[in-house]
């Protein structure tokens, strides 16, 4: 799948030189979002699951004439793990001015089928892993004088979805946490916003669920004709992390084609 819809895109001087971390940086947004931090100039580290996917994401940004991103291979359900690495790239790559929280998964369930520890596997996966990033950086960012928290959340939440009720769970929780971190950081200047994509045109979401009624269902709800490609996504965190943002914080931005 063709995700290159980066042409004409506005340039941020701002982020040029800043050092921006982005969770689940090797596939689908988290890929498009390491792209364009990438070509904005930006210090770029990432951590995902999937080596091979992230060899392909920072060839492709050599072969853009971008400076090579950083990634390192890290599950985010151990916490510390990613607290230790936020830690150490600071000091390695100057400290973190930039955190996107962008990892997560939507497997689809029943709760007919939820556990106790598959209920706590999601809200890891989905939502936990944010809390401690966004708690990993704040001394960074406190000395830079300030930074931009960016989470990841989802229409789902405002839709409700009933295909999914720990997925769309944890992520109505990043609305919450969002704001609630964006009172508590505020008199350092770090901003934490968040954004809601609608139904994204990534790999994964094409292979699995794309089906003939799907395509119908988009066509009914959004208000805007076409579908939505990672860019979209990674243009409004680019937006969001510049200081053109400056005075912007607790806010949710959705991205969905006016779906909701």
């Amino acid at each position: 799948m063709n995700y290159d819809l980066m042409e004409g895109r506005a340039s941020y001087p701002s982020l040029k030189d800043k050092h921006v971390f982005i969770t689940g940086g090797a596939s689908g947004i988290g890929r498009s979002l390491v792209e364009h931090f990438v070509d904005q100039g930006s210090v770029v580290t990432f951590v995902d699951l999937n080596d091979d996917a992230a060899a392909d994401v920072i060839k492709g940004c050599v072969a853009r004439g971008g400076r090579p991103p950083v990634y390192q291979y890290l599950n985010l359900r151990n916490v510390e793990a990613l607290e230790a690495f936020i830690t150490k790239s600071g000091v390695e790559r100057g400290p973190i001015s930039v955190l996107v929280n962008n990892a997560g998964n939507d497997d689809r369930h029943q709760l007919s089928e939820v556990t106790s520890e598959y209920f706590d596997d999601r809200i890891a996966v989905n939502l936990r892993h944010q809390v401690f990033a966004a708690k990993a950086v704040v001394s960074q960012m406190k000395g830079l004088g300030g930074g931009s928290i960016i989470n990841l959340s989802s229409i789902t939440w405002m839709e409700a979805d009933g295909d999914g009720v720990c997925y769309v769970t944890a992520k109505a929780a990043v609305h919450g946490m969002t704001r609630a971190l964006a009172r508590e950081l505020g008199p350092d200047n770090i901003r934490v916003n968040s954004i809601a994509p609608g139904w994204i045109m990534t790999e994964r979401q094409v292979d699995l669920w794309l089906t003939p009624e799907g395509e119908k269902q988009i066509d009914a709800r959004q208000v805007l004709p076409g579908r939505i490609y990672p860019p979209e996504i990674a243009r409004m965190a680019l937006f969001l992390a510049s200081d053109d943002s400056r005075m912007i914080s607790k806010q949710s931005f959705i991205v969905d084609a006016g779906w909701i």
